[in-house]
């Protein structure tokens, strides 16, 4: 059942980290909840899908301009004898410089983010965040490589998700085309803003730094496969909205939209360790420990699986609850919404082996996301008019893409984990069979509240959610938990010490 740690620094590293992502997540998922149902009951499923088609390509552009640098900063840093002060501040330039070029590329063809037209100068002027997002994103990464991951919560889990909130209902009143693509860049800008300020004091100034060209080119072209494996991972998980773009109307997108705003919500969990476990990996990798390596993605692994396990049950079994709360024209995205939560559980293993797999065996990483990828968009688009030509509805023409990216992560998990544990000699697989069992007994429990009749639909939510929760733990916690997986709750208000 248990896992033994090969390292206790690491272990101890990734259980600090993870305290700190867990309460990062709830404070998250509190914030995240109203901007949702801002968003779904305000401006409607037509705004949401117009803005989700935009944001979609500018998230990619500013996932482009770090150029791998979320998780390659840490290897650059650990391997450098130069100040890392001056190695941090080339990343940052070269982020400065990719962001000021796609930005005048999407804002001379604002079409690609817009392609029913209507543009208005607001909407041009999106483009102008993406140095924003990007500086934000290797900043954190810096601080990360400090083991500062209180800075990425405040920033991502606190500052961003509650300014969007707010923004988005003040900015209703203003206007409704621009409102959430106001709130939306107010949102990086704040969240910038709460990345810089930590990043300076932990770095300072760049004393003594100039931009050397043949620096940066070096620097960018080493970043090119993690860069590509960042650009295919986002890919993966936001492909699906761009092909409902081409073959749906925007409120097709946009109901899609808010089922994905809900299935993510899990998915930060593993990016949330992100910043904690690619430094530890980073560590262990410089000491040649690749026992520790192993050790350390099976327990993140883990702890990241059984979470997001317990949480697709609960957002899955109460389905048309969790969407109707959104708004009642939301409720059709509640099959995508299912997928969705799924595909995350299944992504799981892989997402954490990928972790490692960036630093071991990036170019075969980077091979087999693409190939997936390629697996996905195919199976998109062949579910979609397969459906379409046997008459179903659109609302399961829409899920299609939902399916695609269910079954291309659980096969994507499944080679990176065989490749992974060949490459360290040693097994990386998370899985434990009391997941099965907690969440067997969770979907008794929840079946029982979906099967109340509809004037009590409320009890899904406000009775029917904590109890498939509290029975999913308490069987994990009793059958599944050993002493290094309760390491992370430790120092949490009431968890109980092994």
């Amino acid at each position: 059942m248990t896992e033994p740690a090969a390292s206790t620094d690491g272990l101890s590293a990734l259980a600090k980290g993870g305290r700190t992502n867990i309460i990062g997540f709830l404070l998250r998922l509190a914030a995240r909840l109203p901007f949702l149902f801002i968003a779904g009951r305000l401006y409607g499923p037509d705004a949401v899908g117009r803005f989700a088609l935009a944001v979609v390509v500018i998230e990619l552009a500013a996932l482009v301009a770090t150029l791998g640098l979320k998780r390659g900063l840490a290897q650059a840093l650990s391997s450098t004898d130069r100040p890392h002060a001056h190695v941090v501040w080339d990343g940052m330039a070269v982020a400065l410089l990719v962001s000021l070029v796609a930005g005048a590329v999407l804002v001379a063809f604002p079409m690609v983010m817009y392609p029913e037209g209507d543009i208005s100068t607001i909407e041009r002027a999106l483009p102008a965040i993406i140095v924003a997002i990007a500086w934000s994103d290797v900043s954190l990464a810096a601080l990360a490589y400090r083991l500062n991951v209180r800075a990425t919560v405040t920033a991502r889990a606190i500052i961003e998700p509650w300014t969007i909130s707010a923004a988005a209902w003040g900015f209703f009143f203003v206007t409704v085309q621009d409102g959430l693509v106001l709130a939306y860049m107010l949102s990086m800008l704040a969240a910038l803003t709460a990345s810089l300020v930590p990043f300076v004091r932990a770095y300072g100034r760049p004393a003594g730094w100039t931009p050397h060209v043949a620096r940066l080119v070096m620097l960018a072209r080493r970043n090119v496969p993690l860069a590509g494996a960042d650009a295919i991972e986002w890919s993966t998980r936001n492909v699906d909205r761009f092909i409902l773009g081409m073959v749906f109307e925007p409120k097709i997108v946009g109901i899609y939209y808010m089922a994905q705003q809900v299935a993510s919500i899990p998915g930060k969990l593993k990016t949330s360790f992100d910043p904690i476990l690619g430094p530890v990996i980073a560590a262990s990798l410089a000491r040649d420990d690749r026992a520790a390596v192993a050790s350390q993605v099976r327990q993140v692994g883990f702890w990241i699986m059984a979470a997001q396990a317990g949480l697709a049950l609960m957002g899955s079994l109460p389905g048309q609850a969790v969407m109707g709360v959104v708004g009642p024209q939301f409720v059709a995205g509640t099959a995508a919404l299912a997928f969705l939560l799924w595909a995350e559980v299944l992504a799981s293993q892989g997402a954490v082996s990928e972790s490692a797999l960036v630093y071991v065996a990036r170019h075969r990483n980077l091979a087999i996301s693409a190939a997936m990828l390629a697996f996905q968009i195919a199976l998109s688009f062949g579910l979609i008019y397969a459906m379409r030509g046997i008459g179903w509805p659109i609302a399961f023409q829409a899920a299609g893409p939902a399916v695609a990216l269910m079954a291309s992560l659980a096969l994507t998990s499944v080679i990176k984990v065989t490749l992974l544990s060949r490459l360290l000699r040693a097994s990386v697989s998370a899985w434990r069979w009391p997941i099965a069992w907690a969440a067997a007994a969770a979907i008794v429990v929840g079946t029982l509240f979906t099967a109340l009749p509809h004037r009590l639909e409320w009890a899904e939510l406000v009775i029917g959610e904590p109890m498939i929760a509290a029975i999913y733990l308490l069987v994990l916690w009793r059958w599944a938990f050993g002493a290094e997986d309760r390491a992370l709750f430790r120092r949490l208000p009431g968890a109980a010490r092994p």
